[in-house]
C-alpha cells in the first residue's frame, strides 16, 4: 500500500508532462524508451511493485539515459465496468486508485503509460474498450478521458478478442478498431504516443502484410509478431535468447514500413533480466538499436546488476537507436552463424554490429566494400567498438573475435575518398508458416533461386539508383520469360520496382519475381500479398 504522504507530495509535486516535441515534429519522433511490468511480472504487481520499478529507472540512472516511461500492463483493471460503464481499477492492486499512481511517476520525471484492448475482454480476460460480443456500441472514447484525466502519456492497445461481425473480415474489424482508438487518442486533450499490436495477431498469414501498412496512419509504434519470452519465478533461469533471436528475425525484414514517427516494436527488452548472459543482453540491445526498435525495458530494475545497468544505460549504443534518420539496419550477410548488419546514421556517419548466434567464438573481418563503400585501396574508417570504448584510426578493415550469443557493434567514419554507401546486402524473403529460428525463417536470394542463406558472394546484391539488381558484376534480368542473371545492360528487362508490400515488380512486363514451388524464380501475375512475391531489399 502507497503512504498516505507521499501520494499526496506526489499529487502536489507533479508536473505536467506533454509529450509533443512541438511545431511539426511528430509524436514519438524517434523510438521510445521505458519500462512495462509484462515480461517480468505478468499479472502480479501492484501499485507499489509499478512506484519501485520507476524509482528504481531513476536510482540507476537509466531514466537520464533515456528510459523515461512507465507502463503498466494487462490486468489492472476489474473484469466488469461500473453502473455508467467505466472501467474499475482493481481495489486490491490500486487502493488508491489509478491517478496517484500517474502523479507519482510524474513527480520523479517520468511519463506514465497504461494498456487496454481493442477487443471486448483483454488478453487476461478483463473489461476492453473493443465493441460487445455479439456488437454494440465501444469504449474507445470513454476510456480515453478517463486515461487523459490520469494523466496518462503513453497507451498500448492489444489486440485480443476482437468481434468480428458476420460478413466482415477480420482484418476489417481490427482496423476498425484502431482507427476508432486513434480518433479518439485525437480529443483526448493531451498528446498519447500509441502503441498499437494489431499486427502480431496476423503474423505468418497474408494478411499481417495489410494490417503492416495501414498501422503507421493511426499510431506511432506497433507490435508485429510474437511475444518475447517471459520470467518465471518457478523455472528464473530458464534461457531466454532463443525468443530474443526470433523477435529480431521477424522484425529485421520490415524496414520498408519504418520512419520517424513510425515504430517497427520487437518487443520489450529483457536484456540484464534472469534466463540472459552479458553477452546475451549486449547482443540484444545492439539489435535492437541497429533496428531503431524501442527500447522498453521489462525486468526487476532493482535488481539489475551494475554490469546489466552499464549494458542497458551504453549511451553510444542508445544513441545509435535514438538516431532521428530512424533507419533500420540493412542485413549485409548472413551465414547459419553470423548476421553483419549497416544502418545510415544522421550526419553521414554509420554503424555496424556482427552477430554470432553460434555456440562457439567467430572471428570476423569486414573490409569498406563489404559494407557497399567504394573498392578503393584509400578508403580508411575510422571505428569506435560501442562495448568498450576503444577506436581506431583510418583502419582498412573492422576486426573482431566475437564470443557465442554477443554482437560487437561499431560506429564509424568513412574518408571521404570511401564515397557514399551503395544500397548493398541481402535480398531476402520470409519462409511460409511460423519458424521459431533464423534460419529457418529468412531464404536468401542467389543467382537463379532463393534458398537457406550461406554467406556466399551470390547472395550479396547492391540496388542501383535506376532499380537494378546487381550481383557479382550481371544483373536480374529476364531471359526467355523467366529471372537470371545477365551482363547489366540499359535493358528495362533489368529494372525492378519495389513496392510497401514488398513486391519486386518488373519494369518492363509488371510481373511479379516470385519463388517457384522448388525455389527457382519465375515471374508471374502480381498476387494479394502472395508470401511468395514478397522481399525485403537493403535499406
Amino acid at each position: 500500500m502507497l503512504p498516505a504522504l507521499f501520494l499526496l507530495l506526489c499529487a502536489l509535486a507533479a508536473p505536467h508532462i506533454a509529450l509533443s516535441a512541438g511545431g511539426d515534429r511528430p509524436l514519438a519522433a524517434v523510438p521510445p524508451m521505458g519500462w512495462n511490468d509484462w515480461a517480468h511480472y505478468q499479472c502480479h504487481f501492484t501499485a507499489e511493485t509499478i512506484l519501485s520499478n520507476a524509482r528504481a529507472l531513476v536510482d540507476t540512472g537509466l531514466r537520464a539515459k533515456g528510459y523515461n516511461t512507465v507502463t503498466i500492463d494487462d490486468c489492472w483493471m476489474k473484469k466488469d465496468r461500473d453502473e455508467h460503464g467505466n472501467l474499475q481499477v482493481d481495489p486490491e492492486r490500486f487502493p488508491h486508485g489509478m491517478k496517484p499512481v500517474a502523479q507519482a511517476v510524474h513527480a520523479l520525471g517520468l511519463k506514465f503509460g497504461i494498456y487496454e484492448d481493442a477487443g471486448y475482454e483483454t488478453c487476461g480476460r478483463f473489461a476492453g474498450s473493443g465493441e460487445p460480443d455479439g456488437g454494440g456500441r465501444d469504449h474507445f472514447l470513454q476510456d480515453t478521458k478517463l486515461f487523459a484525466s490520469w494523466g496518462v502519456d503513453y497507451l498500448k492497445l492489444d489486440g485480443c478478442n476482437v468481434y468480428v461481425p458476420n460478413g466482415e473480415s477480420k482484418v476489417a474489424a481490427y482496423r476498425k478498431a484502431y482507427k476508432a482508438q486513434s480518433a479518439a487518442l485525437k480529443r483526448a486533450g493531451r498528446p498519447i504516443v500509441f502503441s498499437e499490436s494489431a499486427p502480431a495477431y496476423f503474423q505468418g498469414t497474408p494478411d499481417w502484410y495489410d494490417v503492416l501498412s495501414w498501422v503507421g496512419d493511426y499510431g506511432q509504434l506497433w507490435r508485429e509478431g510474437s511475444d518475447v519470452a517471459t520470467f518465471h519465478a518457478k523455472e528464473p533461469d530458464r534461457p531466454r535468447f532463443h525468443s530474443v533471436l526470433w523477435n529480431y528475425a521477424y522484425n529485421l525484414p520490415l524496414g520498408r514500413f519504418q520512419k520517424p514517427g513510425n515504430w517497427n516494436d520487437a518487443d520489450f527488452i529483457i536484456g540484464g533480466d534472469t534466463g540472459m548472459s552479458t553477452a546475451e543482453s549486449r547482443s540484444q540491445m545492439a539489435l535492437w538499436s541497429m533496428m531503431s526498435a524501442p527500447l522498453i525495458l521489462s525486468s526487476e530494475v532493482g535488481k539489475l546488476s551494475p554490469e546489466a545497468v552499464s549494458v542497458l544505460g551504453n549511451k553510444a549504443v542508445i544513441a545509435i537507436d535514438q538516431d532521428p534518420l530512424g533507419r533500420m539496419a540493412t542485413l549485409v550477410r548472413r551465414n547459419p552463424s553470423i548476421d553483419v548488419l549497416f544502418k545510415h546514421l544522421k550526419g553521414g556517419s554509420y554503424a555496424v554490429a556482427v552477430l554470432n548466434r553460434a555456440n562457439t567464438p567467430s572471428r570476423i573481418e569486414l573490409s569498406p566494400a563489404d559494407l557497399g563503400f567504394r573498392s578503393d585501396a584509400e578508403c580508411r574508417l575510422d571505428a569506435r567498438d560501442l562495448w568498450s570504448g576503444a577506436e581506431q584510426r583510418a583502419a582498412s578493415t573492422l576486426q573482431a573475435e566475437i564470443d557465442p550469443h554477443d554482437t560487437a557493434i561499431w560506429s564509424i567514419h568513412p574518408a571521404a575518398s570511401c564515397g557514399s554507401p551503395s544500397r548493398t546486402g541481402t535480398i531476402t524473403m520470409t519462409a511460409a508458416g511460423r519458424h521459431r529460428d533464423i534460419n529457418g525463417y529468412a531464404l536468401c536470394l542467389a543467382s537463379g533461386q532463393v534458398g537457406a542463406c550461406s554467406g556466399s558472394p551470390a547472395e550479396t546484391w547492391t540496388v542501383t539508383s535506376e532499380g537494378a539488381l546487381q550481383s557479382q558484376g550481371n544483373c536480374l534480368d529476364v531471359a526467355d520469360g523467366k529471372p537470371a542473371t545477365q551482363p547489366c545492360s540499359d535493358s528495362k528487362l533489368q529494372h525492378w520496382r519495389y513496392n510497401l508490400t514488398g513486391e519486386l515488380i518488373n519494369a518492363s512486363n509488371g510481373e511479379c519475381l516470385t519463388a517457384g514451388a522448388t525455389q527457382n524464380l519465375t515471374l508471374e501475375s502480381c498476387g494479394q500479398n502472395r508470401l511468395d512475391q514478397i522481399w525485403s531489399l537493403p535499406n
